[in-house]
């Protein structure tokens, strides 16, 4: 992976060039940022630098035989892990190292991609995959081994944040008396659900969301895209190239979520004096819970979204609207009006917490229909 392929960001490669290069390399780093911002593509250019003995600002004048490595993620010194789920070829007791073919063909085809991108790649995006004691226990023996190349061992853990409790005990030994010239770097886009004890043992980077005029840029060089087509994708992807990159490729419909919004804000509307609409929101509740947990999760996602540019729109803060429907007989400006600062915050924080309890197994139907129910008032109460 050369830096001059990862988008922005300069700050920070910049940073990580020079603290290499003068032989400052904490043991263990935490790359914080959004979906979308880089931290998988930086940390690889990062493990690249490092274990080649790079000295050039794009990943060069160093061991070439080590770079070539590099293209395939096949280095013998790098290690990852990721969150992961069993399969028909898997049946119990799932590891990263079962499924390291589909990571390496995953990562080289986006980079940038998400977690739930890895789940479709894998075919079980209706599951919530995590990090288990199974994965803490191969990081044990891979950094016991002395390296290949008799410099650094690396070990990438991406989506650290669903390292269940068991495993995060072991990656924490691990990180207080770490084996000589091992280098952990930690990948979150959730910098509060990691234990405070792992946090506080890295040395902590902050990536922020790109800018438009590098996605819009990237758009015009990668997919020749007019300057209109490209500014307007960008500004849809707000700082988000994994979400650019699916809207250039027009991939986005695996799920109608935009039906589904609409489908639920119109039986919320009818559902004020009217007990027949109950029976469409119970439908439609049960509709979602037939849904996988992460997707379901995606969706009441795409709902916060949704709510926000309405509420975006109601106060005249169009230039910060990037949302276009395409539901017959659904108008953004008739709905806006609805969304307003007496119930937008309750609206989110019902729907955070929809979330929040569907990523921790509550019954999906239960919570959606009482999701339903709280939107009917909610979305009547006047500013």
């Amino acid at each position: 992976m050369q830096f001059s392929e990862i988008l922005g960001q300069d700050y920070i490669k910049n940073h990580l060039i020079k603290s290499a290069l003068l032989g400052r390399i904490p043991h263990a780093q935490l790359f914080v940022g959004p979906e979308g911002s880089g931290t998988l593509a930086m940390a690889i250019a990062y493990a690249q630098f490092v274990l080649c003995n790079n000295t050039g600002n794009d990943n060069n004048n160093g061991n070439e035989s080590c770079n070539l490595k590099f293209k395939s993620l096949s280095h013998p010194d790098l290690h990852f892990v990721y969150p992961n789920v069993t399969n028909e070829d898997v049946k119990s007791k799932p590891k990263s190292a079962d499924f390291i073919i589909d990571w390496r063909e995953f990562v080289l085809q986006n980079p940038y991609g998400s977690l739930f991108d890895w789940y479709k790649h894998l075919g079980v995006q209706n599951k919530q995959g995590e990090i288990r004691v199974e994965d803490a226990q191969d990081i044990l023996k891979s950094l016991a081994l002395k390296s290949y190349e008799g410099g650094y061992k690396i070990m990438i853990v991406w989506m650290v944040d669903k390292m269940n409790i068991a495993a995060s005990n072991k990656l924490l030994k691990l990180l207080e008396e770490p084996p000589e010239k091992t280098l952990f770097l930690l990948i979150t886009e959730s910098e509060e659900d990691i234990i405070q004890t792992i946090r506080s043992r890295c040395q902590v980077t902050h990536f922020s969301a790109l800018p438009e005029s590098i996605i819009a840029k990237a758009m015009k060089e990668i997919y020749f895209l007019d300057d209109n087509s490209a500014f307007k994708v960008a500004h849809q992807a707000q700082g988000n190239y994994n979400k650019a990159l699916h809207i250039v490729k027009n991939d986005n419909n695996d799920f109608p979520f935009e039906k589904w919004f609409i489908e639920w804000v119109r039986a919320a509307f009818r559902a004020k004096g009217n007990a027949t609409a109950i029976h469409d929101l119970i439908a439609w509740s049960e509709e979602i819970a037939g849904l996988g947990r992460e997707a379901q999760k995606q969706f009441l996602n795409y709902c916060i979204v949704f709510f926000r540019q309405a509420m975006l729109y109601n106060y005249n803060i169009e230039k910060l609207v990037y949302l276009e429907t395409n539901t017959p007989n659904f108008n953004l400006e008739k709905f806006a009006p609805f969304v307003n600062g007496s119930n937008i915050n309750a609206i989110f924080n019902e729907l955070s917490d929809a979330i929040y309890h569907i990523e921790r197994n509550g019954n999906a139907k239960i919570i959606l229909t009482d999701l339903s129910i709280k939107l009917t008032r909610l979305i009547h109460k006047n500013e």
